[in-house]
């Protein structure tokens, strides 16, 4: 038995019902054999027909029962794996949401997205299965050998050596197969981000040529899985075999042993049918327990997996809402956050009215360390008083820009130093307050296979049409909207109308506008899209920062001369502060940044 079975809640009572519906199966089982052992002797002996009626229908009414029973016990452990599962996957993405966009990109989406939707499924099968099995072999096993043992010795003691030896057998299979099993789970896991992967990125393969040869790639990632799903399939099939073969052998023993007391006069006829009747039975659940372990490994394995995710440490790995962690995490692994879009919007509040942007936000000697070890922010110190502000964070790619704009909205907790908000550590009752005044707009917003309206509305799920309108003129969108033929009620997204990165980015845009938060975060809004788009959306941008704190980290330096303080970043440090026109006069960091992008105009 699975011992991580005994932390699921509501395991108790209905194991103690399984179990009640075990011990009647068995029950019916054995009257059924001694029914018909009994009628069939009754007709051996030359007795009437009529005589036999009454245990035939018995019979047939005990065999009715025996499948009431295992009906009943599927239909409640279906439900309980059902009830699990949901709940283990709401456990899953929540964690996913607190672990933040950085976990999900250190584990792969395809593992994130595999585990959320293959893997949840795969769990429900394997504790469908394994519980009601595992109940079975104890208790219809050991209701069976008793009754055996009551009706003969000789053929109790032969069916009690033979069951030790299948389950050795069963177990050194068990042992291959789980080895097998799990190296399957995790080429299936690498297949699956391979072709996330590839999928996002084909257009950029495309684009360089390379498409053809990432085929490969994913052709040979593809092979590997084949194989392992071939070498478990062997073991499987070789495990299915064993069982049926020991077990039929030693029916076999108990067979000859009764005929030959039969012709001796040792043992009475309908004790020796009903024996033979029962020796199947007995070891039918080992057998069904064997052929649905190995339909159920990967279930475990997948088990195991989200454990080890929703067990992990959230202070080492950094926080976040839900209601950000979707957008940062549907960078990386976009599916999970689709699948969770249902909750999400009822768990966000609109911002309390005693809290606004003139917080004072204060870093001191922050360090953020990789799970490596390697420092991402070492003894940065910054402050920000009240009022509106917009701060530009520019440095070379690497330098711990998103790593800063993560600790300030407390999605990521520093491993050294303090952040604090009015004078107070951003951590609990705080942070949660904290992230309420935030919109985070990451580089690549998700959008989800939804209309247009839920899609801007997804924080604000009353807000009305007018108020979806007004969203829409504000991030200029209109010129979208009056190309869909059902306009704001246009489903979008997967499934429906594809939209391009920069109106991906106008509808981010307007879903921070109809919020209303006071403080905006911006992760590279604007790095992957062309010069000319980017013109046009930085306008609007610029509108929607009016009476808001923006924190914008980019490596696009024309962004600059717009804002209050430019911020710069180099190797995890906080080299420059000060306005572009100072920083511009330094013969600095931020002056060499300047002279390397040239090409732009500032």
């Amino acid at each position: 038995m699975d011992k991580q079975w005994l932390r699921l809640s509501g395991i108790t009572p209905i194991m103690l019902l399984l179990s009640v519906f075990s011990f009647l199966q068995g029950l019916a089982i054995i009257a059924q054999a001694l029914l018909l052992s009994h009628a069939l002797t009754q007709l051996f002996n030359g007795a009437a027909v009529s005589d036999a009626v009454q245990p035939i229908l018995l019979f047939a009414a005990m065999f009715v029962l025996r499948h009431t029973f295992v009906w009943l016990q599927q239909r409640f452990a279906g439900r309980f794996a059902e009830k699990t599962t949901e709940a283990l996957g709401k456990q899953l993405l929540s964690k996913l949401f607190k672990l933040g966009s950085r976990f999900a990109a250190s584990e792969g989406s395809g593992k994130i997205v595999n585990l959320a939707l293959e893997g949840i499924v795969r769990v429900r099968t394997y504790l469908e299965l394994s519980i009601p099995r595992m109940i079975d072999m104890l208790i219809i096993t050991g209701a069976i050998w008793l009754a055996v043992i009551r009706l003969d010795l000789i053929s109790g003691i032969i069916l009690l050596v033979a069951q030790p030896v299948l389950i050795i057998f069963f177990i050194i299979l068990g042992l291959a197969a789980r080895s097998l099993a799990d190296k399957q789970w995790r080429s299936y896991r690498i297949l699956s981000q391979h072709f996330s992967d590839t999928l996002r990125g084909l257009e950029t393969l495309r684009f360089l040529g390379r498409s053809k040869a990432h085929a490969g790639t994913v052709e040979r990632v593809a092979g590997q899985y084949r194989k392992a799903t071939m070498r478990t399939l062997r073991v499987a099939f070789l495990s299915s075999f064993s069982l049926d073969f020991f077990s039929m052998l030693s029916i076999a023993f108990v067979a000859v042993g009764l005929g030959v007391r039969l012709i001796d006069g040792g043992i009475q006829l309908e004790a020796a049918l009903a024996i033979l009747l029962l020796a199947p039975e007995y070891f039918m659940p080992i057998r069904m327990l064997g052929t649905d372990y190995h339909a159920t490994l990967d279930g475990k394995e997948a088990w195991a997996s989200i454990r080890a995710i929703t067990e992990k440490d959230t202070e080492s790995e950094g926080t976040a809402s839900s209601q950000y962690a979707i957008e940062s995490s549907a960078a990386s692994g976009r599916q999970v956050a689709s699948e969770s879009h249902n909750a999400a919007p009822n768990n966000v509040k609109s911002m309390d009215s005693q809290h606004n942007s003139t917080a004072m936000l204060r870093l001191s000697d922050v360090t953020v360390l990789s799970s490596e070890g390697r420092e991402l922010l070492g003894g940065v110190q910054a402050e920000v008083a009240g009022g509106t502000r917009k701060i530009g964070i520019v440095g070379e790619s690497g330098a711990g820009k998103s790593t800063l704009l993560h600790v300030l909205g407390g999605f990521l907790q520093p491993s050294a130093g303090m952040v604090q908000a009015d004078g107070e550590p951003l951590a609990g009752e705080k942070l949660a307050q904290w992230q309420q005044q935030l919109a985070y707009i990451p580089q690549h917003p998700y959008i989800f296979s939804m209309t247009l309206k839920e899609n801007i509305a997804f924080y604000e799920p009353d807000a009305s049409d007018e108020e979806i309108e007004r969203a829409i003129d504000a991030a200029e969108l209109r010129s979208l909207v009056e190309q869909l033929p059902l306009g704001i009620h246009e489903r979008i997204g997967e499934g429906g109308r594809a939209v391009s990165g920069g109106q991906a980015q106008r509808i981010a845009l307007a879903r921070a506008w109809l919020g209303n938060r006071p403080m905006l975060l911006l992760d590279e809004p604007t790095a992957h899209l062309d010069v000319e788009t980017e013109w046009e959306l930085k306008q609007t941008m610029l509108r929607i920062f009016s009476g808001k704190t923006v924190f914008l980290a980019t490596h696009r330096l024309h962004w600059m001369k717009d804002m209050d303080e430019v911020w710069v970043i180099k190797k995890g440090k906080l080299a420059e502060k000060g306005t572009h026109a100072q920083l511009a006069e330094q013969n600095g960091v931020y002056a060499k940044l300047l002279a390397a992008g040239r090409g732009e105009e500032l």
